[in-house]
């Protein structure tokens, strides 16, 4: 089997992308104890089903994604403790952040991302956790975001045609057995006009279902009716790409607490205009970063944020960029 589906099948990887990091950090196999070990060389090299599996280096499987390296990093840099606070994870992907913050004993993470059927299963599944999808972080407000998580908690509750429904009253003799005589009062029977009134109006709800002009009736799924969704957070942590954080700084604000934290990944690239940045999205000039700082360090400024530390990020992107945490408070 290729050495990177094995990893994910043997629960040793998340993802494939996951187990092509862990091969690139260290992985060796043997068929039994006492015999020596394989290194792996590359993604498609083969691993025996019963094979023992060694990572050299399992960091790289900490979490759902790399992102949650970064943000373990950054709060270990800031000393700032998630522990029992509600916190939103802004650009949640596949978890990344999310897991970090769980991890990190976080009472609750509401996590946002402009995508769909990104978050991975376990994240998804876990109480602690509310995913909306589809929700862009730069038009966010607090009455939008409680929309968005309590539709997110909800299940719709479906209109089922009941093709046995009768209009009222329909025929009075169907109640009486189908007896009708001399003496059959047909004073209770339904008029032709409302039986006519009575199949229009089916018909009329067909065509809105139909069409999806029907209203909508949700409710809350079991075992999330008191999930807290008030957006008002303790943290907010964020990790978005092809977008500038100034876009997105000014409607996070009036998430945060009073005295509330924010931690937001800052990629260089994403800050820059076009003509800054070189071949394969990469920044090369090192000067620039200080200019993606002196922006980032203006927008927080004019959000009401106060900045408490600008840091590099203990690890680089994906693509090799150079990356920072922008680590700040609201303002009084």
């Amino acid at each position: 089997m290729r050495a990177d589906v094995y990893l994910v099948e043997k629960g040793h990887a998340t993802t494939r992308s996951q187990a092509q990091r862990l091969i690139g950090a260290g992985v060796q196999w043997r068929l039994a104890p006492g015999m020596p070990w394989q290194k792996v060389v590359k993604n498609g090299d083969d691993i025996p089903e019963m094979a023992e599996v060694e990572l050299l280096d399992a960091a790289e499987a900490k979490f759902i994604s790399r992102g949650g390296l970064k943000l373990e990093g950054a709060l270990a840099a800031t000393g700032l403790s998630v522990a029992g606070l509600r916190c939103l994870d802004v650009g949640q992907s596949t978890g990344g952040f999310t897991d970090c913050l769980l991890q990190q004993g976080a009472a609750q993470v509401i996590g946002v991302d402009v995508g769909h059927g990104q978050l991975h299963e376990r994240l998804r599944n876990d109480p602690r956790v509310v995913c909306v999808e589809g929700l862009n972080a730069r038009s966010v407000t607090p009455e939008k975001l409680r929309e968005a998580c309590d539709l997110a908690l909800s299940e719709v509750i479906e209109d089922v045609e009941d093709n046995d429904t009768q209009p009222v009253a329909p025929y009075a003799w169907m109640r009486n057995g189908g007896m009708v005589d001399d003496d059959y009062d047909d004073s209770d029977d339904a008029k032709e006009q409302e039986i006519e009134d009575f199949k229009a109006e089916r018909a009329a709800r067909a065509k809105a279902r139909n069409d999806g002009s029907a209203p909508v009736e949700r409710k809350r799924r079991a075992g999330t009716e008191n999930v807290d969704i008030t957006p008002a957070f303790d943290v907010i942590v964020g990790d978005v790409s092809f977008i500038s954080l100034t876009l997105i700084l000014p409607a996070l604000v009036p998430l945060l607490n009073a005295q509330g934290r924010l931690l937001m990944l800052v990629k260089p690239q994403f800050e820059l205009q076009p003509g800054q940045v070189g071949k394969g999205g990469i920044v090369r000039d090192p000067a620039l970063y200080a200019q993606v700082e002196q922006r980032i360090r203006e927008s927080c400024a004019q959000s009401g944020l106060q900045i408490e530390q600008w840091l590099d990020s203990r690890i680089e992107g994906g693509d090799g960029n150079r990356e920072f945490f922008v680590y700040a408070r609201r303002g009084a």
